[in-house]
């Protein structure tokens, strides 16, 4: 599978399950210090919200970094994905001990499960790719509709402004011949598909969610990977801790690969 015969695919869910032939899921938030900051700042909000007993929905699980934290933690955890690949994933590092229950399925029905139903819902990889309005908000109610009343929701979002620049890094022509529209810097939505923070903001709060945090979950970690790499284990833990000091910032909110919101 390459990009040419994915964009071929008309069918959208069959689209993304090909996705991630392409894109290796199970290494993507553990392959280095620098991947992992996205993992290590969401997972600080998470915990800030999970309470003992806490129920968790992962919509969109890849191949289980996420479920696998917590449930073995002790958290009972449900996962819905998509992909063949990041279900073979999951399932190649799942122990009879974990308590997870796994469902190959789509996001935009979660009718397997009941309303009200999650303490903590989880929706990180099906806005990176539906495109149509209609389906958006299809996916938002759908989580909505499992969560709690009291519950919260952490939703992500691909951050078009900053991919310029970790995409410059790779191709020292980019800002000439890249994938985007020259006048209104709109990336192009394929294979993923992008938003800025006022249109990531607008779709929650314009499908009722009332948003906690507004998060860059790794800012510039992918474009400094390389320095990020070589720290040692002190150096980096005050990175992170400079990290989490400027990740709410609304200044600096938009200079992210990954955006992260709460919300309930």
């Amino acid at each position: 599978m390459n990009f040419e015969e994915l964009a071929k695919i008309e069918n959208e869910a069959e689209r993304v399950n090909r996705t991630y032939d392409i894109f290796n899921e199970d290494i993507r938030l553990n392959h280095s210090k620098a991947a992992r900051v996205e993992f290590l700042t969401t997972v600080k909000y998470i915990e800030k919200y999970l309470k003992k007993g806490g129920k968790i929905l992962d919509i969109g699980a890849g191949a289980g970094e996420y479920s696998f934290y917590f449930a073995r933690k002790g958290y009972d955890v449900s996962a819905l994905e998509l992909a063949d690949a990041n279900i073979a994933a999951f399932k190649n590092k799942l122990k009879p001990e974990d308590n997870i229950d796994l469902v190959q399925g789509n996001a935009l029905d979660l009718s397997m499960y009941r309303d009200d139903s999650f303490d903590i819902v989880l929706l990180f990889g099906p806005l990176y790719h539906l495109e149509s309005d209609n389906d958006k908000v299809r996916c938002l109610s759908e989580a909505k509709r499992v969560l709690k009343n009291d519950g919260k929701i952490f939703i992500s979002f691909i951050s078009n402004d900053f991919i310029f620049l970790t995409e410059f890094q790779y191709d020292s022509e980019y800002f000439s011949n890249g994938d985007y529209n020259k006048e209104t810097f709109k990336l192009n939505n394929f294979p993923f598909v992008f938003h800025t923070v006022d249109a990531a903001r607008k779709l929650l709060t314009g499908n009722g969610i009332k948003l906690l945090h507004e998060i860059a979950s790794d800012g510039a970690s992918e474009l400094m990977a390389e320095r990020i790499n070589e720290m040692s284990d002190e150096d980096y833990k005050q990175y992170l801790r400079y990290h989490f000091y400027i990740c709410e910032k609304p200044e600096l909110l938009g200079m992210t690969n990954h955006l992260l919101f709460v919300g309930e």
